[in-house]
């Protein structure tokens, strides 16, 4: 659609097809043809690619013909300009019988509108519908694909959706087809339910209202406001406020910059404006609707970019923002879908001669851009980012905001949380925050300075730490500039609080099975790339190995057994924690970011799992063979327990590699910083040594044997033990422990407390997990 000049007194015109109805706003210019791309197609061999225009002057609407093959008619006569007059039968084509249309006349620009918004007139989304049609009695289906009654084109949107459906008894009621992303009813996930003339049907960004006998559907093109009321969060039972009583209008299309001294709560205001974190008391409403209370439906349409990258390094940015696209759309997206619109994104960014690029190969200001464009997939209309110009220089901190601003004018809002005052003049409006979370100043950011009485943005911020009495918020609340930018700039009525958020069910983009599947091929990919941690990989399993095999020489003796295969126990322990010990806490911002776009837990986990699992247990097998491969084990009569001697030792070894890299991933869950995994992984070795019961006598011991229960090689080695009959090898109290012996029962014993170990250290690692995860998503 072309812009075009708006004659004051125009009114909104309805035309009706055979396919449904069209809303057509004055200021617009609406193209019809064979086109996919005209705002009125007709699939019809006789209409021409580009074939008319409808355009709204001072006088009225006017349809012209664009020169079309077989012409354009009114009420049988072919026509060039015409001035449209409802009711008359316009066909395109051919006069008899080419595809039909009807102008129904003009209509106020605001009709009745559901009771779930307030003052929806003044909202992006429910100011205009973009298609007006008649309630049939038969049912209505909704969703992606062509051969659905109302087509929904939306990524996020399942092929076939919802259907609805008329009552016998009278009224309507919606029916999710099994979508992956969700069909709701006022902003609550639904099944099946009734529907009424107040209630908002959401599918993706559409809302649909039946507004009398017709069905009014709103499609959040991105053009929306957010009225933020008295946000208030405080911590250690209300002793201690983050945010006070914090109010303020942000309008469509709007770059706004919040910033403030550390500790005035600039990221506890963007997890309350994100509702990853609600605040205590106030609200937030998206357009007119409570974002608290229909978080579970509005948090698809928001995106937002945490300071840290939420990005493998290792990938290539096509490949990272494909991985996504695969997380985040619905299963029965197809490929070439995919790829579109990942190459629409990585071409809106200006990333074309990066997208074969490694992230890490990327300047600061460029990864920052792959950050954006990986939440721009799903075409949020909130953007959200957390300092996203920290470490830049000057050149690349401006070269993001001016992005920023490209986004905002593209038909969005954005809000970004800065340290930097450097590029504030892009903004439309900056908010300022005093500690203690208030509000000392929000407007134009060029008058910030001047209302502060600075010349300097770091004397202001001085004057923060130092005048800490002085009232900010007070004589904000006071000047002119609150009544201009908040008092009348608010177009909604004050609310109540918000409700607590209720628990919120996780969207479903994609089964598990399928998300996992995702999730092992990346994560793959992202090990494949890591050269550091292939050599690594590959080089420990025979340098442990070749040790052992040097120390057991020919055959397992007196001298040699213990050792070579304490060696063992060593080997495997450091095969798998060393594998797992930083692969949770490296990942821990973009996995929060992925858990709260819908990632389910289990998913991610056991992609770690998966992958982690078969290279340790890989690992160990050959750790294993080279060190004892064509070595005589001494195993009574040349037979193991249950099975051949090395076969044995060999899954003993392996389980316990596999127990030690869960106990790996525990220890990743627990640490806040990766730097700290290294020390702790030296220290998990030494602990392994000491309780494995080969350099200790364990048992009868109070406590000590306790503590070697939980100690995975202490299960291993008395299977290994077991196996060749330590006690018989080497006699002795210490070989004489109950668990060395050479039984199936204790065998069995020990291999199935290594298993015992993996699920427990799994069930805390998930546990664990679930601290790091947004607040609203633990509830």
């Amino acid at each position: 659609m072309a812009e075009q000049p708006v004659a004051p007194t125009s009114l909104e015109l309805v035309l009706e097809t055979d396919t449904g109805s069209t809303v057509m706003t004055p200021g617009h210019d609406y193209h019809v043809g064979r086109d996919p791309l005209s705002d009125i197609v007709f699939d019809d061999a006789r209409v021409s690619w580009h074939h008319a225009v409808l355009s709204c002057g001072h006088d009225g609407w006017t349809l012209t013909d664009a020169q079309s093959t077989n012409g354009t008619y009114a009420d049988g006569r072919r026509i060039r300009e015409w001035d449209v007059r409802p009711g008359s039968v316009i066909r395109f084509g051919n006069p008899d019988d080419g595809p039909r249309a009807v102008p129904l006349g003009p209509r106020a620009p605001v009709a009745d509108r559901p009771s779930g918004i307030s003052h929806p007139e003044l909202t992006g989304t429910f100011r205009t519908p973009s298609s007006v049609r008649p309630l049939p009695t038969h049912p209505i289906r909704i969703g992606r694909a062509e051969g659905n009654d109302l087509v929904v084109d939306d990524l996020t949107v399942s092929r076939r959706h919802a259907e609805l459906h008329a009552l016998a008894a009278g009224g309507y009621e919606i029916v999710d087809l099994g979508s992956h992303n969700g069909t709701y009813l006022n902003g609550r996930p639904v099944t099946r339910a009734p529907v009424g003339p107040d209630d908002i049907i959401g599918i993706g960004h559409v809302a649909y209202v039946l507004v009398g006998d017709e069905l009014q559907e709103y499609v959040d093109s991105g053009d929306i406001s957010l009225d933020v009321q008295d946000l208030t969060v405080a911590v250690e039972q209300g002793s201690k406020v983050l945010l006070d009583h914090v109010s303020f209008p942000v309008g469509e299309k709007c770059l706004l910059a919040v910033v403030g001294p550390s500790g005035a709560g600039k990221s506890t205001l963007l997890h309350a404006l994100t509702g990853q974190r609600p605040a205590d008391h106030g609200t937030v409403l998206y357009d007119g609707r409570d974002l608290y209370h229909d978080y579970a439906e509005l948090r698809g349409r928001i995106g937002l970019v945490p300071q840290d990258d939420i990005l493998h390094p290792q990938l290539t940015v096509r490949a990272a923002l494909t991985y996504a696209a695969e997380l985040r759309f619905p299963e029965d997206t197809a490929r070439a879908e995919r790829r579109a619109r990942v190459d629409e994104v990585i071409r809106e960014l200006g990333l074309e001669q990066r997208a074969d690029q490694p992230v890490h190969s990327l300047s600061g200001g460029q990864r920052k851009r792959v950050s954006v464009a990986l939440e721009l997939l799903t075409k949020p209309s909130l953007l959200f980012l957390d300092e996203p110009t920290s470490g830049l220089d000057p050149g690349m901190d401006r070269s993001v905001m001016h992005m920023l601003r490209g986004l905002a004018d593209d038909g969005r809002t954005v809000i970004v949380v800065t340290h930097s005052v450097l590029s504030l003049d892009v903004c439309d409006r900056l908010l300022v925050l005093a500690p203690g979370g208030r509000i000392a100043y929000y407007g134009m950011p060029d008058d910030a300075l001047a209302f502060f009485g600075f010349e300097q943005w770091p004397e202001a911020f001085e004057a923060f730490d130092r005048d800490q009495d002085r009232d900010w918020a007070g004589e904000y609340r006071d000047s002119p500039f609150h009544r201009h930018y908040v008092t009348e700039a608010t177009t909604q009525p004050r609310r109540p609080d918000s409700t607590p958020v209720a628990p919120v069910p996780r969207p479903r983009p994609r089964s598990r099975g399928a998300q996992l599947g995702t999730l092992v091929r990346r994560y793959t990919a992202v090990l494949a790339a890591d050269r550091t941690f292939l050599a690594v990989m590959i080089a420990l399993p025979f340098v442990m190995g070749a040790m052992d095999r040097a120390l057991a020489g020919g055959k397992l003796t007196q001298d040699t057994a213990m050792n070579a295969l304490l060696i063992l126990c060593v080997g495997g322990v450091l095969i798998g924690a060393a594998n797992a010990v930083r692969e949770l806490v490296k990942e821990r911002v973009v996995y929060r970011r992925e858990r709260a776009v819908g990632l389910p837990r289990s998913a991610y986990l056991m992609s770690k799992v998966v992958v982690l699992g078969t290279i340790t247990v890989v690992q160990a097998v050959v750790l294993t063979l080279v060190a004892l491969l064509g070595v005589d084990l001494g195993a009574p009569g040349g037979h193991g327990v249950l099975l051949p001697p090395l076969l044995e030792i060999t899954l003993a070894v392996a389980l316990l590699a596999f127990t030690a890299m869960m106990l790996g991933l525990l220890v990743s869950a627990l640490v806040r910083k990766e730097e700290v995994t290294m020390p702790l992984l030296v220290l998990l070795a030494i602990v392994q040594v000491v309780f494995c019961g080969a350099l200790l006598p364990l048992h009868g011991v109070p406590v000590l044997e306790q503590l070697s229960w939980l100690v995975p090689s202490r299960w291993a080695l008395g299977a290994m033990a077991g196996t060749v009959d330590l006690a018989r090898i080497v006699p002795g109290d210490l070989t004489a422990d109950p668990l060395f012996r050479h039984s199936a029962g204790v065998w069995l014993l020990d291999l199935a407390m290594l298993l015992v170990l993996s699920a427990g250290y799994g069930l805390l690692v998930a546990r664990l997990l679930r601290r790091h995860e947004p607040a609203v998503m633990r509830k």
